[in-house]
């Protein structure tokens, strides 16, 4: 076993998917913490805050920025985030106006929220993309063979004939909503969480909300009224809405594992998994993990309800437990959405 299945060397086969979790690689979270501090000087240049000097310096030197991952994992051992450790190294290639006002009136936990928000917009689009294929998918196969008479199963029991069209509904239906629900949750959930050191803005007094705007725009996020440092609502939606979408898609699992049966045969499956020990068996490895990362998911939201928990201004503990568990999240909505778009490509209705 390994402490990760989605990135191990073997595992990774099974259960990774190379597009998303390139959005949790540590370059793609240092690239996303460098366009905060760039696009937060440029805003405060824009409000008179700071010069355009030491805006285009930061910018430079955020451009050209080699980390010492060293350091930096060194840092944050003490510290508890990257953020202090990565400041001292990018002011170490700036003059003094420059160096004081990098990360003006901003917080460790602004720069992180905003690195972690970016990229999960980033995965929600590309598993939005999928589900839309996915969609598209089921109901070709709907024309296709929609028509077909099939057996419908109650509590595991034969009922009675009905057509295939109304399965393929009870698959795609949902990842309709699911698409719907991403785009009602957005704007609670892809925000600028920018508050400076105990969430007031109170460092850039009266263009602090303007300032937040301004970095908002920038980085494709979109602007809140307040810090949202300790109220995590819209952090907790992402985690639900991944966890649907493991969940329907793992239904789809349930029900393509369950019509494979030998014993049912109602659907068809190419190229299936081998056994080591019975040469004839096609094994629906596709369908079985849709199931594992629906559950996988399920017990993982909860977790992310305990970082709900943030005490007074800000939590050292709730806050590293979304960072523990929305990659993790994130990554198993990715495989499923990669796994089932390879399984529909591969089933058909044994009669059709």
């Amino acid at each position: 076993m390994t402490a990760s299945v989605f990135d191990h060397p073997i595992l990774a086969g099974l259960l990774g998917d190379e597009e998303v979790s390139s959005y949790f690689t540590a370059a793609a979270e240092l690239e996303a913490l460098l366009a905060f501090e760039t696009a937060l000087a440029e805003a405060e240049a824009e409000e008179g805050i700071i010069t355009q000097a030491a805006a285009a310096a930061i910018r430079e030197r955020a451009r050209d920025f080699t980390p010492d991952l060293a350091d930096l994992k060194s840092g944050t051992a003490r510290d508890g985030v990257v953020v202090p450790a990565l400041l001292r190294q990018l002011r170490q290639g700036l003059g003094p106006e420059a160096a004081a006002a990098l990360h003006h009136g901003a917080t460790s936990q602004d720069a992180i929220d905003a690195a972690m928000a970016m990229r999960l917009m980033g995965v929600s689009l590309v598993i939005d993309r999928r589900l839309a294929r996915l969609g598209d998918r089921l109901a070709q196969w709907g024309i296709e063979a929609g028509d077909a008479e099939v057996m419908a199963h109650t509590r595991m029991q034969a009922a009675r004939p009905t057509r295939f069209r109304r399965k393929l509904s009870s698959w795609a239906d949902p990842l309709v909503r699911c698409r719907l629900r991403r785009e009602e949750l957005t704007l609670r959930a892809f925000v600028l969480r920018f508050g400076g050191a105990v969430g007031d803005r109170s460092e850039l007094g009266h263009q602090a909300d303007a300032v937040a705007d301004r970095v908002a725009a920038s980085l494709g996020l979109f602007p809140a009224p307040g810090s949202l440092h300790s109220e995590r609502d819209g952090i907790v939606e992402i985690g639900h809405w991944l966890s649907l979408v493991t969940g329907a898609l793992g239904k789809f699992g349930q029900d393509a594992a369950l019509a494979l049966q030998s014993e049912v045969g109602e659907l068809r499956l190419e190229g299936g998994g081998s056994s080591s020990a019975m040469a004839h068996k096609q094994n629906p490895v596709g369908a079985e993990m849709l199931v594992t990362l629906a559950r996988f998911n399920a017990t993982l939201v909860s977790g992310l309800h305990h970082s709900l928990v943030h005490e007074n201004e800000r939590s050292g503990a709730a806050w590293t437990l979304e960072w523990m568990l929305l990659p993790q999240m994130a990554m198993a909505a990715g495989a499923a959405t990669r796994i089932a778009e390879e399984l529909l490509e591969n089933l058909s209705l044994a009669k059709s």
